[in-house]
């Protein structure tokens, strides 16, 4: 593992709370600014993902094309607030009238949505565009100018009977804004999204953000319970054809097909790239200025690697850009995990951060060697995200050949815990009265075979210090209250300011009892 300090990389953070309707924000924004557009999709013609597949291939053989369909000046210059006043009439929603069980609504361009996708129905091997239609949505106050006859629209909204069979559908999902994407779980709201593909991100350069221009909606069928969305991305550098076959549930699951292209080299390759926010944990304090304990999206990534070991990384609101990079070969998942689901920790009734999805990658088939990349960057508030994380590959196929990428993505509220113990919290501190130029690391690791043992049984932890401290004191307790267990340690920090890497677990004899915590403390 490594850590790499002190970038200054075009942020891969989103405006967040930009609400087009109840708890949906905005994403990517700076990506969707100057890309090219594929075309008007031929009334009828012949299209799968096959098709997708050769159209994207022959775009990536051609310089990128400027865009169609340009959203006007009036609508470009609404701010925010007058573009939530745009609101879709759920009553034009995509197979509403056939009484199918997924609906799909349409989402407005203006604001900082400049420029428009497009959206085509595939039923059976045929296609018809649904063109972006006035009457569609309720302007409110807002004085609608004119339209041109090529614009399209942000996105789209999925909707399905996530809790039952309500009426009207809930929101499940929507597409909005670059390629980032999101979906929710059964009891869940809105969170981490995320993206179709991660480029030079963190690195010393720009980054670049590829676009989603057009989606295939597959009609489904009156008894589905999944859907089918075909989708193109553009960029400078790559193209692509995606097919995300959504299945909502109590944990929604989506299944996601990449065939990307690529025109030239990137620095960063990111497959299946998370992005979140933290701004304030356990780990880090509260604040004298915010009566929130707790403010975060997700609190942890959560790793799986090939070996069949378990690592839990606490996020940070780091005092600089960082990056950390996991070697693996064949991993097994990853994800970023909103494991704290206390309402007490945060207090929040509108935000309801206890109620935010976790976001867990499974990879389908082998993806040989590479790195889970984290990247963390300083916030100074629960406005913009600040963490991505992403696999990277150690080598790429020649440009022109086909880079292919599979996995399922779940969104779920109930945790993926490992069969052993796991880390229920981490904290950090200062006694200073009597530990003078010492810092103080209290983890606290659970799970129903530590809740059986007793002080008796011959539990140790096992501590690891990087360069830069050297460890002073550790104990292992049980708490008596709570049943889990708590390991509390000092460092000695050398003074040269080095960030310095921490692990720990619990072992018994040589039996490995819970996952690896992994920690980077900066001095």
């Amino acid at each position: 593992m490594k850590a790499v300090f002190g970038r200054t990389p075009t942020s891969p953070r989103r405006l967040r709370d930009v609400i087009l309707a109840p708890c949906q924000r905005l994403g990517g924004l700076l990506g969707v600014l100057a890309m090219p557009y594929l075309g008007a999709e031929a009334a009828g013609a012949s299209f799968d993902f096959e098709v997708l597949q050769a159209r994207a291939k022959a775009l990536a053989l051609q310089p990128p094309r400027a865009r169609l369909g340009e959203v006007p000046a009036w609508l470009r210059q609404l701010s925010y607030d007058q573009l939530r006043q745009i609101q879709f009439d759920g009553r034009e929603s995509l197979w509403r009238r056939e009484n199918l069980p997924f609906q799909v609504q349409f989402l407005h361009p203006g604001f900082l949505f400049d420029k428009s996708v497009h959206i085509f129905e595939v039923q059976g091997s045929t296609t018809r565009a649904l063109p972006f239609r006035r009457n569609y949505f309720n302007y409110g106050s807002i004085p609608s100018g004119d339209l041109p006859a090529g614009m399209g629209f942000a996105g789209i909204r999925l909707m399905y009977p996530l809790n039952g069979f309500e009426k009207p559908l809930s929101e499940v999902g929507s597409f909005l804004g670059a390629s980032y994407f999101r979906f929710l779980a059964a009891g869940a709201g809105y969170g981490l999204s995320a993206r179709g593909l991660a480029l030079d991100t963190a690195e010393a350069g720009p980054e670049e953000f590829p676009v989603f221009t057009d989606f295939w909606l597959e009609r489904p069928d009156p008894e589905a319970r999944s859907l089918t969305i075909l989708a193109l991305l553009q960029s400078e550098s790559v193209t692509g054809a995606y097919r995300f076959l959504v299945t909502p549930g109590a944990a929604t699951v989506t299944t996601v097909k990449a065939v990307i292209f690529r025109r030239r080299d990137s620095n960063v390759f990111g497959v299946a790239p998370l992005t979140s926010m933290f701004w304030r944990g356990e780990n880090t304090g509260g604040s004298a200025d915010d009566y929130r304990p707790e403010v975060h999206d997700s609190d942890g990534l959560l790793m799986q690697n090939g070996r069949g070991e378990w690592i839990w990384r606490p996020l940070e609101n780091p005092r600089q850009i960082r990056v950390a990079a996991f070697a693996d070969e064949n991993p097994k998942a990853f994800g970023l995990l909103q494991r704290d689901r206390n309402f007490e920790n945060y207090q929040d009734l509108e935000a309801r951060y206890h109620a935010r999805p976790s976001a867990w990658v499974e990879p389908v088939g082998a993806w040989g060697r590479g790195t889970i990349r984290l990247v963390e960057l300083p916030t100074k508030d629960e406005f913009n995200d600040n963490t991505v994380v992403f696999w990277t590959p150690e080598r790429l196929p020649p440009l022109g050949e086909a880079v292919v990428w599979e996995y399922r993505l779940h969104w779920f509220m109930d945790q993926i815990q490992p069969p052993a113990g796991f880390v229920r919290a981490t904290r950090h501190g200062r006694a200073a009265y009597y530990e003078p130029g010492l810092e103080r690391f209290v983890v606290d690791f659970d799970g129903p075979n530590l809740r059986t043992r007793g002080e008796a049984d011959g539990l140790v932890p096992v501590l690891s210090v990087g360069a830069g401290a050297v460890l002073n004191h550790a104990t292992l307790q049980k708490n008596l209250i709570n049943g889990t267990w708590r390991v509390a340690f000092t460092l000695k920090p050398d003074g040269k300011g080095q960030a310095v890497e921490l692990r720990c677990f619990l072992r018994h004899a040589q039996d490995v009892l819970t996952e690896t915590w992994s920690y980077l403390w900066q001095p």
